[in-house]
């Protein structure tokens, strides 16, 4: 008496028989002949379009998003080394015919913040060197002019 799986090996063996030794779901002669396709071009012409305006208004707003761009300020010296007081020398490039406000940090060891002040620059002059003196809740390391902005 065969056992089962001597059986279900003898069926296996007929179908492979049967079946030939093609694949599954046919070779690619016997597939119909596909339909040629329209305005492949087209198609990547717009997909280009939709990208360069993307990238266009990515480049406005990466433009316009540099803050105040009219004010620049430049540290020229700081002295930090007295314990209660940090004092900065630095110029600020601005609109002649426009007033300003700066703040001014003071840091420690650590990066912590140990002082700050908000100056105001007045109009007149395009470019102006400026000489402050911040206080200090303890030893300052580094002094310099967080932001300026027009009034």
């Amino acid at each position: 008496m065969p056992s089962d799986k001597a059986a279900a090996g003898a069926a296996t063996g007929a179908r492979a028989e049967a079946a030939g030794d093609r694949p599954i779901l046919g070779t690619p002669e016997e597939f119909p002949p596909r339909p040629r396709r329209r305005g492949g071009f087209l198609v990547y012409v717009v997909i280009g379009l939709v990208v360069a305006v993307l990238a266009g208004g990515w480049g406005y707003v990466m433009l316009t998003a540099t803050g105040n761009p009219l004010v620049t300020p430049q540290v020229i010296t700081f002295d930090a080394s007295a314990a209660d007081s940090a004092e900065i020398t630095f110029t600020v490039h601005k609109p002649a015919d426009r007033a300003a406000t700066c703040r001014l940090r003071a840091l420690d060891t650590g990066h912590a913040e140990v002082g700050s002040r908000v100056i105001d620059v007045p109009a007149g002059k395009a470019e102006l060197t400026l000489k402050e003196r911040l206080k200090t809740s303890s030893q300052a390391t580094a002094v310099y002019v967080d932001y300026c902005d027009l009034v």
